[in-house]
């Protein structure tokens, strides 16, 4: 009986783990380039009574044994890499990746991040950076004369000076690597490779399997709330019937104790 209370309360704190995954989900319903995370449970350990195909008499076996599980653990938060939609900003500066890849930009610590945040504005230096400040690793620099900003599907940045001539400012890399989904979440719509996420690859926009850039658009949030809500229920569900195990678990050990009386 005792077993029964640690099972039901692996389960709850499962549960709990998925409640907390899924509010994050919902809170981030409008963040830019924002991926929903889904956790993966697995069972526990199983302590075997009597192993399948025991010999029960000459020539005769069990064809079935007895195994008792010991609940449930969460293995991964796996980050869902599906695309989102797209929101027309008709700012100048918003980009958005139609298809695979990632923007690269520079930490301050020099290490390099990876996001699908495309909301773009200039420092005071006229570098393309992220809401944070931190610059792209292709260091484009649009001189503060440009009267317009004009960036192709294929990365080029070129700039329109006020005589009307056109000069190219540079080319936005995207880098991609083999697991997205082992990709270490930095929080800031930032991520960083692992050993598990493989070697990260540089390329053109729109080569080698690589997605074209939209200008004037954003890459919303991936989360959709309605399936999230469902998520939530059910979790809230499971949490609630392994609490009621619990109670009863505790109920028939009370009846044990009883006997006696």
């Amino acid at each position: 009986m005792i077993r029964a209370l640690w099972t039901a309360a692996s389960g709850m704190m499962a549960q709990q783990l998925n409640m907390d995954t899924v509010s994050n989900n919902l809170s981030n319903v409008n963040t830019t380039g924002f991926k929903r995370s889904r956790v993966d449970f697995q069972d526990l350990l199983y302590t075997t009574l009597r192993p399948a195909g025991t010999t029960v008499a000459q020539g005769i076996t069990v064809p079935t044994g007895i195994q008792v599980g010991h609940g449930v653990r969460a293995v991964s938060t796996q980050k869902m890499f599906s695309q989102g939609d797209y929101m027309e900003t008709e700012n100048p500066l918003d980009v958005v990746i139609e298809g695979n890849g990632f923007f690269q930009v520079l930490l301050p610590d020099g290490n390099i991040a990876y996001t699908r945040d495309g909301a773009f504005k200039r420092d005071g230096e006229g570098r393309m950076v992220t809401s944070d400040g931190f610059p792209l690793t292709d260091d484009i620099t649009i001189t503060g004369e440009a009267v317009a900003v004009s960036i192709g599907t294929d990365g080029t940045v070129s700039v329109t000076l006020p005589d009307g001539t056109i000069s190219e400012q540079g080319n936005v890399t995207l880098g991609r690597v083999v697991n997205s989904a082992g990709l270490n979440a930095l929080g800031r719509n930032l991520f960083q490779p692992t050993d598990a996420s493989g070697e990260v690859v540089v390329g053109t926009p729109g080569e080698d399997g690589f997605g074209t850039l939209g200008q004037g658009f954003l890459e919303m949030s991936n989360v959709k709330v309605v399936e999230e809500m469902v998520n939530m229920i059910v979790a809230q569900r499971a949490y609630e019937v392994n609490s009621k195990a619990i109670t009863s678990a505790d109920q028939m050990l009370g009846i044990a104790n009883n006997l006696k009386r």
